[in-house]
């Protein structure tokens, strides 16, 4: 076993605590330096800039590297063998669950896609799959515990569980298999290469990879995510927000998923948007119905999609997602 990756590990962990420690503390010592008056919408807009953008950043590294070594444990192809031969609900759980920790992006969703169905999966199990993927993914979570706390992250888990599992099992039983392009089931299934058991080095290896993989490519977004809602916080009227994502205007929830499945944005984009919508009286049922419907139906993987999908299938797959999104927007604006 090569020590030197473990200590380097080691490093990067006890770096990370040292960082996350002196956060708060650095930030109120920058407005003081840069001695803005207090409570000013500048000032506010500011402080939650500079305390929010470093902790997500640092949330998300420490928790994509944990993910990143989970993953290598989870191969296209093992993910394949895991969810062959089940039944249908439990292959709705089971792809559901692995959706959370395994790999997947709207280039991804045709060759999974073919890869589920040549080898038997059902067509609903394998949605479950691709809805669970992009929604409830390492950025989402990180970005939901670090803006809202834990208890609204597992609230966005659970609920996208929900979802996904729904969502699969009732596109299985439609037993809509027929619109799926027929070239897909003419492609002969190969079998799958075993694979050599990767050493803790390569999985660490895999965790620094996906930190670098995935934080280069969303730190940008995070930024500028934080940026607006850092404009939102400081200067956006409480009143206007509450009037158009409040609780009292009943058809905020189904408006807001028909504006967000066109939008194209991902979790480390919209998540602080949200955030900053919250605090300026939008309920939380309509973000999060917002929030969902941006992260989890996206126009690109739509469009995608239409390469394996017949137009019935991909509009039954939009509908049953939405709906889903929809009642849970309710259920949480009646309940909290």
């Amino acid at each position: 076993m090569n020590l030197r990756r473990v200590h380097l590990a080691a490093l990067f962990v006890g770096l990370w605590i040292a960082v996350y420690a002196i956060l708060e503390p650095s930030v109120g010592l920058v407005i003081s330096l840069i001695r803005l008056e207090p409570g000013t919408r500048l000032t506010e807009a500011l402080r939650f800039f500079l305390y929010e953008a470093p902790k997500v950043l640092l949330l998300l590294t420490i928790v994509v590297f944990a993910v990143g070594i989970i993953r290598s444990y989870f191969s296209p192809e093992r993910t394949r063998q895991l969810l062959g031969k089940r039944s249908l609900f439990a292959g709705n759980v089971l792809a559901s669950l692995l959706g959370i920790v395994t790999p997947f992006c709207s280039c991804s969703a045709v060759p999974l896609f073919i890869g589920f169905v040549e080898t038997g999966i059902p067509l609903g199990v394998t949605f479950s799959f691709l809805i669970a993927a992009p929604m409830i993914n390492e950025v989402a979570v990180v970005l939901l515990f670090g803006l809202f706390g834990w208890k609204t992250a597992l609230l966005y888990v659970g609920t996208g569980l929900v979802i996904s599992i729904t969502a699969g099992y009732v596109i299985g039983k439609l037993r809509v298999e027929r619109y799926v392009e027929d070239w897909v089931y003419s492609i002969k299934s190969q079998e799958l290469a075993l694979e050599n058991k990767p050493l803790l080095d390569d999985r660490l290896q895999a965790g620094f990879t996906a930190v670098r993989d995935i934080v280069s490519k969303v730190w940008i977004y995070i930024l500028v995510g934080i940026a607006v809602g850092a404009g939102i916080h400081g200067y956006v009227p409480e009143n206007f927000m509450a009037s158009i994502m409040g609780k009292s205007a009943w058809w905020a929830v189904p408006l807001s998923v028909i504006i967000g499945v066109p939008l194209y944005s991902n979790a480390a984009g919209i998540i602080p948007i949200v955030h900053a919508l919250l605090e300026k009286g939008a309920s939380l049922g309509t973000a999060l119905a917002f929030m969902m419907s941006v992260i989890g139906l996206s126009l690109p993987e739509t469009i995608i999609l239409r390469k394996v999908l017949k137009l019935p299938l991909i509009f039954i797959f939009v509908g049953v997602v939405a709906v889903g999104i929809i009642i849970v927007g309710y259920v949480f604006n009646l309940v909290y």
